[in-house]
């Protein structure tokens, strides 16, 4: 029951929304389209449930070439951002419609609205109408709309971006477990690699309408093949800095240097660019290869936990993530310390060179 993607491709007159793309979701799995807004997630997703009709390349799902049928046809369950609810059901009766259509018997849809209910903590409400519940509320009632079905292909596009913290947070730990005994193939989009790192499963990265790595979620996290890959999995931004091998020593574009040891000491002389993600850039010293470096503080971010730190560095802006509450005030120059041996080597082109 996989889903197929083979050189599909949307272009609206001279703008191409989504490049030739080669994506396999295989049956029971849980896969993640990470990006930022405008990366073409949801584009994507149209296309898989017969939404939109790709301008080249073929959709296969189940054996079956789908490429021309109509999502009416197909039994696929799509929940946006923005709910949808039919404002003259109550909320019962919306996530019980699509049970209706499909002619269930009534104590079967009882049983499953009530079990989506109490998971979606709406048991409360479910003689109210849309209008007369919150924003939150009208989204958790579009999702049990959906997930009540078992549909065969499920796809959810950010739909956890409008819901309070708390509820935010119990739904990321339920959804994976929601799914995990259910024959179907769930496609989650989200903009947060956090949120991509918690849910598992496959991550596909999209980057103007190009999906530049797809695999395991931890392996893409911890491997990124390319350098665009490893920026749309990090958030606070990747940091970025050119970097020559020369001998014995790897040096920054401020005169910074280190000794070129572990991975470091296998690369030919020439130049480079260092990743390090903001977690491995501190305000005190960390890890096995510390260098320390200079800029002006631009912006800083504290809560009870970590510090944020914005700042520039030879004229790029720099992002240090960090436990604790490190005050520094913005215009100052500081000193923080890079942790190099956890840095990750691309080649001038962007590729990923293995250390």
């Amino acid at each position: 029951m996989s889903l197929e993607l083979r050189q599909v491709a949307l272009r609206v007159g001279a703008e191409t929304h989504i490049h030739p793309t080669d994506l396999v979701c295989e049956p029971g799995s849980f896969n993640i389209l990470l990006g930022t807004t405008l990366a073409g997630k949801t584009t994507l997703m149209k296309l898989m449930a017969g939404l939109e009709r790709p301008t080249s390349g073929r959709v296969h799902f189940q054996g079956q070439d789908v490429t021309g049928v109509s999502v009416r046809h197909r039994n696929v369950s799509m929940v946006y951002q923005q709910f949808i609810n039919y404002p003259n059901m109550s909320v019962y009766e919306n996530i019980a419609s699509p049970l209706r259509v499909a002619r269930m018997d009534e104590a079967e849809i009882k049983h499953r609205v009530g079990t989506m209910a109490e998971l979606l903590k709406l048991s409360a409400m479910l003689d109210r109408r849309p209008a007369e519940l919150s924003g939150g509320q009208q989204q958790r009632t579009a999702m049990a709309r959906a997930l009540v079905k078992d549909a065969d292909l499920v796809l959810l596009d950010e739909p956890l971006a409008n819901l309070d913290f708390k509820l935010r947070e119990e739904l990321r730990d339920e959804l994976p477990r929601l799914f995990a005994d259910r024959d179907c193939i769930v496609v989650y989009a989200t903009t947060e690699p956090v949120e991509a790192l918690l849910f598992g499963g496959h991550t596909a990265c999209l980057f103007e309408g190009r999906v530049t790595q797809f695999g395991p979620t931890g392996g893409i996290y911890r491997a990124p093949t390319d350098l665009t890959s490893a920026q749309v999995f990090s958030d606070p931004p990747i940091n970025v800095v050119a970097a020559r091998k020369e001998g014995g020593h790897v040096r920054l574009p401020g005169g910074e240097a280190f000794e070129a040891v572990g991975g470091f000491g296998g690369l030919a002389d020439g130049d480079y660019v260092l990743g390090l993600r903001p977690h491995h850039v501190s305000p005190v010293p960390a890890g096995t290869t510390p260098v320390a470096v200079e800029g002006d503080v631009l912006v800083t971010e504290l809560s009870g936990s970590e510090s944020i730190i914005h700042f520039t560095l030879h004229g790029e802006t720099w992002v240090s993530q960090s436990h604790g509450i490190h005050p520094f005030e913005v215009g100052t120059r500081q000193r923080l310390y890079a942790d190099v041996s956890r840095a990750l080597v691309f080649a001038p082109d962007g590729t990923r060179i293995a250390t």
